[in-house]
């Protein structure tokens, strides 16, 4: 209706009320599709070298996890086991939980996380934000794998409950398989480069497993290591061993997705010298990334090392630093003889084009972006 002081503007609120299928398409514009950022650096005054890194960042919730949450999201949606409202419950050390509450909530879901109580402070927050309910696990209550299973015996016990199991659902690779690897490999093919090697930590193992495979279906020769912390090499032993820094890596056993026999030689990064590099890169080149980034840089460097310098190496940045202003990325970290990071010049980097290929669904020509079809069939 009319205003009665200002004839002619209406006042009237029309509610739309989104399906989950829009919603789901509307976020899709906001996960994913990164630009692969090319870093170029020295090591000991030696010539430039260069590698290239997913800047995963820039994501929604600021990581490389929105992609998991929110395919395993949309399947459950698909098949029915997310009923629509349905209580969202999963086990996380931090950046899961994140994307799976925003996501969540963004959904209309309500979402309960259960996660170990030494994450960073941060991460916490950020979670409640969200209107999610935390239960934090201590130690004693069985740390990591406590979670996991405090998770599955209270979304067995609440009614219409959807569990992703992020650590054994391979939905959580297929993501990657689905928008990360073909992302890498559209973006270095704008510049008629072939990747020789991908490296990723692992957590859930998603990432590695996932674009991996991917990129290997284009370039057999190419190798695919995982990362882990020197200081706690679960991946290596097969069980928890040590302590690390390393936030969301290396969360004490090997994840069910995580294939190792697909995998070339597990890489170690100290943890100290991850927070150093992490540090370069934010005081360096202005890129505010987590500490898992310095770790995979790090390892990249080691590939690079043995295939020589001139060979192409991409690795992830999978978080933002916002997460560890309260860790001892923030504060001075003491330099060990056998850190690399003292030896590394970052010189520069540029950022190489998000690709029109994957910013939407080829099986829902909905989703692409405005005059997308036109363009691409003129």
């Amino acid at each position: 209706m009319p205003h009665g002081d200002f004839p002619g503007i209406h006042t009237e609120l029309h509610v739309v009320q989104f399906s989950a299928a829009e919603r789901v398409r509307g976020l899709r514009v906001l996960v994913g599709n990164t630009p692969l950022l090319v870093i170029e650096f020295t090591v000991d005054g030696g010539e430039a070298r260069r590698l290239y890194a997913k800047a995963e960042n820039l994501n929604m919730t600021g990581s490389i996890k929105d992609r998991m949450a929110l395919h395993i999201l949309q399947r459950g949606l698909e098949s029915g086991q997310l009923a629509p409202g349905g209580m969202i419950v999963e086990a996380t050390s931090g950046n899961t939980g994140i994307s799976f509450c925003a996501l969540g909530r963004a959904l209309g879901h309500p979402v309960t996380i259960f996660m170990p109580d030494w994450m960073s402070a941060e991460r916490i927050a950020l979670i409640r934000s969200f209107g999610a309910t935390i239960r934090l696990v201590s130690k004693d209550e069985g740390g990591f794998l406590g979670s996991i299973r405090l998770a599955e015996e209270f979304a067995a016990a609440t009614p219409g409950a959807f569990l992703p199991r992020q650590f054994a659902n391979e939905e959580n690779s297929d993501a990657h398989f689905r928008t990360t690897g073909p992302e890498i490999w559209s973006q270095l093919q704008a510049d008629r480069i072939v990747p020789d090697a991908f490296v990723a930590g692992v957590g859930t193992g998603g990432t590695i497993m996932g674009a991996g495979r991917f990129l290997r279906s284009r370039n057999e020769a190419i190798r695919l290591h995982p990362v882990e912390p020197a200081n706690s090499p679960t991946l290596s032993t097969g069980h928890k061993v040590g302590k690390h820094r390393i936030q969301g890596i290396s969360d004490e056993f090997i994840p069910a997705i995580v294939h190792l026999e697909e995998l070339d030689r597990v890489l170690a990064v100290d943890d100290g010298d991850a927070i150093l590099m992490a540090q370069k890169l934010a005081g360096d080149l202005g890129l505010g990334v987590g500490i898992s980034s310095g770790a995979n840089l790090l390892a990249a460097m080691q590939v690079q090392d043995e295939l020589g310098e001139g060979a192409v190496v991409v690795t992830v940045f999978p978080d933002s630093n916002k997460k560890y202003l309260s860790t001892d990325l923030l504060r001075d970290e003491p330099v060990l003889p056998d850190h690399r990071s003292p030896h590394i010049e970052l010189l520069g980097f540029r950022a190489m084009n998000r690709v029109c290929g994957v910013c939407f669904d080829p099986a829902d020509p909905a989703s692409a972006p405005a005059g997308y079809y036109s363009i691409a069939r003129a």
